[in-house]
């Protein structure tokens, strides 16, 4: 299915929905960059000094001469830290914003002058191929920021064993994801005061536009971000304000005031349940890392 189908069938479901993956055109990959430095979004800040603190036995554990991949790769910041702590082989970037990923991998490259490089567009939710020169061998998945909890827990258990199979029993995986909390922290998280959250959310309209031909108005959608406990998950949707008729080539959708399009869900794991998951998937051993207020958690996990 290509990307217009699958955007039209979620728009025409009885509960209309957009996956997560099309927030991130060039403008909302650089929203998402400045939503991981509000005040509100913990989840960047607390991974970073998790890994800053625990360095040196990240490093230990996840060995020396890796080929470090990461997938969601975004602006690459966090890969520049990790190239830091594990001086890695070479270094692999994988994301579906194309010019997005480009232009971060050249601005690494300057401060990576030696370490070869390479960019791979493609949808992480689904199979890709890596460059044909990155060795089977002693390869580190690396897939930081909780963007797991984004897939529900049947495709994340997919994506889990979509990543043992990019490895061999000498390679290893490396996942941040968020830990269960108060709910106030949770929901100010994925609706900031200053607004950020709400544009980066009807943006995704604006890209359906582009890939669909459709004529959504981003004026007429309010963001809505709430926590779902049954379900632990944030759940991020665009309701509108008043009934509209949607239109695209072939196609239209009507919504009536209120009628909301789910875009996001944000699953919160505990560390016993995702250790599960990846024992589920194939990884065999792992090494979990907290923070002190038990608020994330990054797990390097091995066949």
């Amino acid at each position: 299915m290509n990307q217009r189908q699958e955007i039209i069938e979620g728009l025409r479901q009885v509960a209309a929905s957009i996956s997560p993956k099309y927030f991130y055109d060039a403008h909302g990959s650089a929203l998402f960059e400045v939503i991981t430095k509000l005040p509100e979004y913990y989840l960047t800040r607390t991974e970073r000094a998790l890994m800053e603190t625990n360095g040196p036995a990240m490093a230990r554990s996840i060995g020396a001469g890796m080929s470090l991949i990461e997938l969601g790769a975004g602006s690459c910041t966090k890969a520049r830290a990790l190239c830091r702590l594990i001086h890695p082989q070479r270094f692999v970037g994988v994301d579906i914003s194309a010019d997005f990923l480009h232009e971060a991998i050249a601005s690494m490259q300057s401060e990576f002058p030696g370490l070869p490089m390479h960019a791979v567009a493609a949808d992480i939710s689904q199979d890709f191929a890596l460059p044909e020169d990155i060795p089977r061998s002693k390869r580190l998945i690396f897939y930081p920021g909780s963007s797991i909890g984004n897939f529900d827990r049947g495709h994340a258990a997919d994506m889990l064993a979509r990543m043992r199979r990019l490895i061999d029993q000498d390679g290893g995986l490396l996942i941040g994801f968020d830990l269960p909390k108060d709910v106030r922290a949770l929901e100010a998280a994925y609706d900031d005061a200053s607004g950020v959250t709400a544009a980066f959310n009807r943006n995704i309209l604006a890209h359906v536009n582009h890939i669909i031909g459709s004529d959504f108005s981003l004026g007429q959608w309010c963001h809505r971000a709430c926590f779902n406990a049954v379900e632990s998950r944030i759940e991020m949707h665009l309701e509108v304000t008043a009934p509209v008729t949607v239109r695209w080539p072939g196609g239209e959708r009507r919504f009536e005031a209120g009628e909301r399009i789910h875009t996001e869900n944000s699953y919160k794991y505990s560390l016993d349940e995702f250790i599960a998951l990846l024992s589920n998937a194939g990884f065999s051993k792992t090494t979990a890392w907290t923070d002190t207020n038990q608020w994330f958690a990054v797990v390097h996990a091995c066949p």
